[in-house]
């Protein structure tokens, strides 16, 4: 989802709107993953609970995936130009690509912690539907 919101944000200004977008996305997943990572270090200390390297390094695992997902749509971005996209169409399939990410990382998430395949289903399509005003914003806002 942040990785959608930030396509949304994005426009087409700048000398390398592509390399900027990539950047943007990036940049964006790293900072949310070390405030991802602060905060739960920082809610531990808080409950009085020790915490050393290992614990760090734990943590800014189980945080990483909030990079990983801004890597397919950068990766869509940086592409694009071989699929003969303008920078509208790069944003487009990024941001395809982020809420196709979210609904399938979604499934997956659920399916890995056992959930039944109807759980599975209403999971994605919750994604889905969170998704849809990321899309219909981008249908009505230009920039």
């Amino acid at each position: 989802m942040l990785a959608a919101s930030v396509v949304l944000g994005a426009g087409s200004v700048g000398d390398l709107p592509r390399v900027e977008l990539v950047v943007l996305l990036l940049l964006t997943g790293l900072v949310f993953w070390i405030a991802h990572v602060h905060a739960q270090l920082f809610g531990a200390r808080l409950a009085q609970l020790r915490f050393d390297r290992r614990v760090v390094l734990h943590v800014a695992r189980e945080e990483w995936p909030i990079v990983n997902a801004a890597v397919p749509p950068a990766l869509a971005v940086a592409v694009s130009p071989l699929l003969g996209l303008d920078v509208s169409g790069a944003l487009w399939l990024a941001l395809a690509v982020a809420v196709a990410g979210q609904v399938g990382w979604s499934a997956a998430a659920a399916r890995g912690a056992g959930a039944s395949w109807g759980l599975v289903t209403v999971s994605a399509s919750v994604n889905l539907v969170l998704g849809l005003p990321i899309i219909v914003c981008k249908l009505l806002l230009t920039h």
